[in-house]
């Protein structure tokens, strides 16, 4: 007997079955998935970088229009 592991929905704190029956894992629904894409999209969630290597890199690029 095989015990289904419970994980904890990132956006709305649900609880989601991972399994094959859970396409959205770790997410439990299409909308949490798509509210998470788009605070990815909008800058609100990001992965720090190292700023030092971050500044080697910054002259391979023209600077940003804003």
């Amino acid at each position: 007997m095989s015990k289904t592991t419970t994980v904890t929905c990132p956006t709305c704190d649900a609880p989601v079955e991972w399994s094959p029956q859970s396409p959205n894992r770790p997410f439990c629904s299409e909308r949490c998935k798509l509210i998470d894409l788009g605070a990815w999209a909008s800058e609100e969630h990001s992965i720090p970088g190292d700023p030092l290597e971050d500044e080697l890199f910054s002259s391979d690029m023209p600077p940003r229009q804003h």
